[in-house]
């Protein structure tokens, strides 16, 4: 099976490990997760929140068994793990937790609801983990990876002989191994990406524009006022989404 053979791969490499096949979208399991690592290495220092599934489907298409199956794994399953390894990380005063987010959570995509929602929700819980572990010690970032894995080769239905070289998700590693090491300390409630071979970094969200009125606001006085001073700064936040421009007013004659 594929944990045992990560495994067994980690050990060949010269490392050690040990599976666990618990389930982490339920609570109780991944607390054991977190006790599996501790038993065998004595206690936690590295949380890398990476297990994930697709169930892809358009809004409305989308079953709500299929958006909850989603949501469980990668939200819930994030949260899970964390709740459980946090305390440990406290207690010593050291730790390094990275979150797994994806640019359809940040930008959109067509045909993930749930995923787009779980993985915004990751980079929501990783900004606000940040501010809380911190004081602790422990640092809180999140990256949104690409490449070809067993998550998403189905979807593809690739040729392995014909993916990329710059989609082996083998790529993401260095970041992944600088954000978990000592040398990161100085790094807190940040979001990375990779794409082909460049490392990037995503910008929180923050106010660009604003427009104001010491009366106060009606309605009309935001339709009348919207495009010409909030409206210019509008963006397309998915990577096929067109905002359809104003029409101009017709000239007086």
């Amino acid at each position: 099976d594929a944990a045992a053979q990560t495994c067994k791969e980690i050990e060949a490499a010269g490392g050690e490990a040990v599976p666990n096949y618990g389930d982490v979208s339920k609570f109780d399991q991944a607390q054991g997760i977190i006790q599996s690592a501790v038993d065998a290495f004595g206690t936690i220092d590295i949380l890398v929140n990476n297990a994930g599934i697709l169930r892809d489907k358009s809004l409305l298409k989308m079953e709500e068994s299929e958006f909850d199956a989603v949501i469980g794994v990668h939200l819930k399953g994030t949260f899970n793990c964390t709740r459980h390894a946090a305390p440990i990380m406290k207690e010593k005063s050291y730790g390094r937790i990275i979150n797994i987010t994806s640019s359809a959570g940040l930008r959109g995509n067509f045909g993930q609801t749930n995923y787009s929602a779980a993985k915004a929700g990751i980079a929501g819980m990783t900004l606000t983990w940040a501010i809380e572990l911190g004081k602790y010690g422990i640092t809180v970032n999140a990256m949104a990876p690409s490449g070809v894995t067993r998550m998403t080769t189905g979807l593809l239905g690739a040729d392995p002989e014909k993916i990329p070289p710059e989609m082996d998700p083998s790529l993401n590693a260095p970041m992944i191994a600088f954000l978990a090491s000592e040398k990161a300390g100085h790094v807190n409630g940040q979001i990375v990406g990779r794409r082909g071979y460049t490392f990037t970094i995503f910008q929180q969200y923050k106010i660009i524009a604003g427009m104001s009125q010491p009366s106060g606001w009606t309605a009309d006085d935001v339709a009348k006022n919207f495009d010409t001073v909030l409206g210019l700064y509008m963006t397309t936040p998915g990577m096929d989404i067109t905002i359809k421009k104003p029409d101009k007013p017709e000239e007086k004659k």
